[in-house]
């Protein structure tokens, strides 16, 4: 892995848009015949691949807004236990986000091995314990800041600052869709509202407008927003579908005079896609044919209709595994990329994962939730031999630091923090890059794992080099992964 020169893991001392249309015509030598024909299409490749045979074809992002504690819950510290309530030495100056360098403060739960690898976990997340053998973690993960929104953006997109593409976008971008009637993008945020950023998490920024992602929230009375006309109003179905035909005509009237603009023809393909989802997103978010045992296994058999104002698990558990099951059925139906969001923006109380007061109060019931969530998610496509060929990605904008604050709470720690990712061409039961004996840094601070590397893993397992799928903006070929990123081998199966 290339040297790195980030201040957060470093010793003190060493601290116009291309169209996609015309980007693959350029680089059709390298693409390759067959796919090029069939994207241009705007179909996926079928018998070619974009830069290499792939392993993966779609990809979901389990995402922690807030920043999940990754010594509490994945990175098992036995130090910590053993100097539980002394003072925090950290050997050198520590750059602290808020008063958060107080007394060493221990694993909040308990942990255990599971699986065949014996890998230690927290109670609290104990349900992950039967799919530990096909998950590969990434422990020595190191980010840019201890800000939530910068961190988050760097996760999401590849850079701190807003105006570029999410990674679902590029995805889209690169493979196209494997359903007409739905989006290839897909975010399904937190019950309560967006994280940090909001929309620029997901957003296509310099990418034709159709590769954003789409907002779907399951479960509520309008899952996406704007699908359909209002009920009891004057607008029938036929009239509605009437207006959207006469908007295609006049768009396209108005494309012909300026072919040069990809945002017109971005524009219809969104139209023509929100009025075929009027039919397919209904019976794609529909739960009720899905059988007891399936119900079962994400946790929606709990019978209850209303949940307790204070953050509690069954309610997390409910909204987390509900998020998981459509994104099952989503993936099935052949969109490529599911973002799902644990956690809303900051607030009070917390309902987020930034357990800056009581990592046990807030991360108990959300990890809870996650845990179950993302286990059923697993052995569901394992069992319907969808796993082998999807991408499961678990992200966090940063961890949390090993000393305590407040007693019961913990800090931000932008110097080292967890990833893990299962399914398609992963190794699993594998734990990769260790951080040091407190979880504060990687234990080789010259060869840390940042966001730019689990991108390039990604995009490599779907068969892209991620070094080639650039688009000319603003006098630069941006890509996902900037100027940096490694494929890591050693998670690869």
């Amino acid at each position: 892995m290339a040297r790195n020169n980030s201040p957060y893991h470093r010793t003190p001392s060493l601290l116009g848009p291309t169209s996609r249309r015309e980007f693959l015509w350029r680089s059709g030598g390298g693409l390759g015949g067959i796919a090029l024909a069939s994207l241009l299409a705007g179909e996926p490749a079928k018998g070619g691949v974009l830069h290499h045979p792939p392993r993966a074809k779609r990809v979901v992002q389990l995402f922690m807004a807030g920043a999940a504690s990754h010594i509490d819950l994945f990175d098992y510290k036995p130090e910590l236990i053993r100097r539980h309530g002394q003072k925090s030495d950290f050997g050198e100056p520590v750059e602290a986000f808020q008063d958060g360098l107080g007394p060493w403060l221990r694993p909040v739960w308990d942990f255990s091995p599971h699986g065949q690898s014996g890998k230690m976990l927290g109670e609290v997340v104990a349900d992950l314990g039967e799919c530990v053998d096909d998950i590969a973690f990434i422990h020595n993960m190191v980010g840019k800041t201890g800000v939530h929104s910068s961190a988050t953006l760097l996760q999401a997109t590849g850079f701190q600052t807003p105006g570029f593409p999410g990674a679902g976008a590029w995805v889209s971008y690169g493979l196209g869709s494997m359903n007409e009637n739905l989006p290839t993008f897909v975010v399904l945020p937190d019950h309560r509202g967006f994280a940090s950023n909001g929309p620029k998490n997901w957003d296509s920024a310099f990418l034709p407008a159709q590769h954003q992602g789409t907002v779907v929230f399951p479960g509520s009375d309008e899952p996406v927003a704007h699908l359909h006309a209002p009920g009891g109003g004057y607008v029938t179905p036929e009239a509605d579908a009437a207006g959207l035909a006469l908007m295609g005509r006049l768009n396209r009237q108005h494309a012909e005079h300026r072919s040069g603009d990809a945002r017109l023809e971005a524009r219809i393909k969104s139209y023509e896609l929100a009025a075929r989802m009027q039919l397919a997103a209904p019976e794609a978010l529909d739960l009720a044919n899905e059988p007891a045992h399936i119900l079962k296994l994400y946790g929606l058999d709990h019978g209850q209709s209303s949940f307790d104002s204070k953050i509690n698990a069954v309610e997390e558990i409910d909204a987390f595994g509900r998020k998981c099951l459509v994104a099952r059925r989503l993936l099935e139906r052949g969109v490529r990329f599911v973002q799902v969001w644990s956690g809303n923006d900051n607030g009070f109380p917390r309902r987020n994962w930034d357990s800056h007061e009581n990592v046990e109060q807030d991360h108990g019931p959300l990890a809870r939730g996650m845990a179950r969530g993302a286990s059923a998610l697993i052995k569901d496509l394992k069992q319907r031999g969808m796993l082998d060929d999807t991408i499961v990605l678990w992200t966090t904008e940063f961890g949390r630091m090993p000393s305590s604050q407040g007693g019961k709470g913990r800090d931000h720690n932008p110097y080292v923090f967890t990833n893990w990712l299962a399914g398609g061409g992963i190794k699993g039961g594998t734990s990769f890059g260790p951080s040091d004996e407190f979880g504060y840094k990687p234990l080789d601070r010259d060869h840390p794992t940042q966001v730019y590397d689990v991108h390039a893993t990604i995009l490599h397992l779907l068969g892209i080099d991620h070094t080639r799928l650039t688009v000319r903006h603003d006098g630069i070929d941006r890509r996902l992964t900037d100027v940096h990123g490694h494929v890591i081998p050693e998670i690869l199966a």
